[in-house]
């Protein structure tokens, strides 16, 4: 049985099981927070296809620190390894 992590986590196995594979406490939280988060069939689109304000929002919007001073490539490279 998954230990209750509390209300600011929604699925507590998802989490626990995360983090004994080594992924931080922030991106664990993130993706047991997320609805169906074992579901394929997402309807993102790739990062290489958006354009650099939309990755740019993207960063923002996971608290990636510095994003303006990044090129595409960069910044991509960053959102894929947060």
């Amino acid at each position: 049985m998954a230990k209750d992590h509390g209300k600011q986590i929604k699925d507590d196995a998802t989490y626990e099981a995360l983090r004994k594979k080594g992924t931080s406490k922030e991106k664990a939280a993130r993706i047991a927070n997320t609805p169906n988060a074992g579901q394929k069939g997402g309807k993102a689109s790739k990062l290489d296809e958006r354009t650099k304000d939309e990755l740019i929002r993207e960063a923002k919007k996971i608290g990636i620190k510095g994003y303006l001073k990044l090129n595409k490539k960069a910044l991509i490279d960053k959102i894929r390894h947060h």
